[in-house]
């Protein structure tokens, strides 16, 4: 901790009355974005260095008090997870004593301070965050969602097959359809009187993406059918027939799309390089859990459709919108449920033969399946830096060899990978090892990072488990003791 800068999820500080106040605007902003690890009884690392930054907390115990009564009762809604780590040291007058540290989870909500605004973390400070930005990181936490924001769209347009199905299967839904609609949430009163809600429309319309158009709200599905591994820039792009457009109620989108993709694929593709025809060997049901997914999950605010991108060796499917809560491209398969729309979640699963059970195993499913069809695993990838940010999960057609599995979980538990290691774990000379990795690359499984220079290549997965990001190491296994002092806490 002495040798650890402050940074965007690390910092340090004296215990004193002043400090209660920034160390509670430090711990909302870590809950803000990505987590991070607040030490107390630091002297700053500006001011002295090594030992002589030893304060510890015995310089006034009663700041460390309010500070842990404010963090129940000023910080709203209240942070969980936090962890309050004792840690036994040599103070800098050689005296016995302890420092503190506090372990902030990034949290899936927004928290503010009581009468002292919302902070987000900034490389290595805080910064009170305004009006729009709060609305904005509500919206991509999933704290709110726009399927519940009422929609000038008349009753009567929702009122089609996919209604009736719905009603019926209900049962017990009688009297107009506003006021049913209103009963099961998917109409609310503005001004007196009855609107539907975006997810009513997404769900019962015949064209939701054209309703919606006035929101600047896009609501298709787009599949893309390329010739080739690759979309080759040019004045003609690469496709082996006109993009195919699916609209309609949500139920319909999923069913459509899903039935177009599995009869694309049912018919082989020509590689493009070679002549020869490939088969595709993705299992049904991940296919369509990908394409549910994107529907159900995705960020309705924004004026962008579902796509469906079909490679020679790979499918991807773009859902608008960044993952919600604390969910990560890495986390993604063991994080569990978090819905982001579950008015349309827990609509659809109350039609007949529905698209999605909501019992929050899906994602597990796909791993399981692509495993047991000895195919790698989704990789799930964020797209920040486009104008309209978004989640891509893509599902390769081509078999992995046995050696990935070692590979795989020798980067997870070691770190990055040099060609060296390779060698060692599948018994290659440098030549072959290299042939692989490049191979690797050239699937997108793993990354190479030549910041070292050539001789010191190592490559990565492209979602490393960030959950501790830079500072991993300050979140060590406790001892027993260390483990006693915190539960005493």
């Amino acid at each position: 901790m002495l040798a650890q800068p402050e940074t965007s999820r690390f910092e340090a500080k004296r215990v004193s009355g002043k400090m209660v106040g920034k160390a509670l605007e430090t711990l909302c902003a870590f809950a803000n974005t990505s987590g991070g690890n607040l030490a107390l009884g630091f002297e700053d690392l500006a001011k002295a260095k090594g030992a002589d930054r030893l304060y510890g907390l015995a310089e006034n115990p009663e700041a460390v008090d309010e500070l842990r009564r404010k963090a129940l009762t000023h910080l709203l809604p209240a942070v969980d997870g936090l962890r309050w780590v004792r840690v036994a040291c040599q103070l800098r007058d050689g005296t016995d004593g302890h420092v503190l540290l506090l372990i902030v989870p990034q949290s899936p909500k927004v928290h503010s301070i009581l009468d002292d605004g919302t902070w987000t973390r900034l490389d290595a400070s805080n910064r009170e965050m305004s009006a729009s930005e709060i609305t904005e990181l509500s919206y991509r936490r999933g704290v709110i969602s726009a399927e519940s924001e009422p929609v000038a769209v008349p009753f009567e347009l929702l009122e089609t097959d996919t209604w009736q199905r719905f009603a019926t299967n209900r049962g017990f839904l009688t009297g107009d359809l506003p006021d049913r609609l209103f009963r099961i949430g998917l109409a609310k009163r503005v001004g007196g009187e009855l609107q539907p809600v975006r997810a009513a429309v997404l769900l019962f319309a015949y064209e939701p993406g054209g309703l919606l158009a006035a929101q600047q709200t896009r609501a298709d599905v787009r599949v893309f059918h390329y010739r080739g591994n690759r979309i080759e820039p040019g004045a003609v792009p690469n496709l082996l027939k006109a993009p195919k457009t699916i609209s309609g109620p949500l139920p319909v989108q999923i069913a459509q799309a899903s039935a177009y993709v599995l009869d694309e694929l049912a018919a082989g593709l020509t590689l493009a390089a070679s002549g020869f025809k490939t088969v595709h060997r993705y299992p049904e049901r991940v296919i369509k859990e990908a394409i549910t997914n994107a529907l159900i999950h995705r960020d309705y605010r924004l004026n962008r459709d579902v796509q469906i991108g079909i490679f020679d060796n790979r499918i991807e499917v773009l859902s608008p919108g960044l993952f919600p809560g604390t969910i990560t491209p890495a986390n993604v398969s063991r994080a569990g449920s978090f819905a982001r729309n579950p008015l349309i979640a827990r609509n659809l699963r109350e039609f007949p033969e529905p698209p999605n059970v909501d019992a929050g195993e899906g994602v597990r499913m796909m791993f399981a399946e692509m495993r047991a069809a000895n195919l790698y695993p989704p990789l799930y990838g964020e797209n920040r830096d486009t104008a309209q940010p978004s989640v891509t999960v893509t599902l390769r057609n081509e078999e992995r060899p046995p050696i990935w599995e070692q590979v795989s979980d020798w980067i997870d538990r070691n770190g990055a990978l040099a060609n060296s290691d390779l060698c060692q774990i599948a018994g290659l000379d440098t030549l072959k090892a290299s042939k692989m990795l490049k191979r690797w690359v050239e699937q997108g499984v793993l990354l190479r990072d030549d910041a070292g220079g050539k001789r010191h290549t190592v490559y990565k997965k492209p979602n490393p488990d960030s959950d501790l990001g830079a500072d991993a190491s300050l979140s060590l296994p406790l001892d027993n003791g260390q483990e006693k002092q915190e539960n005493s806490l």
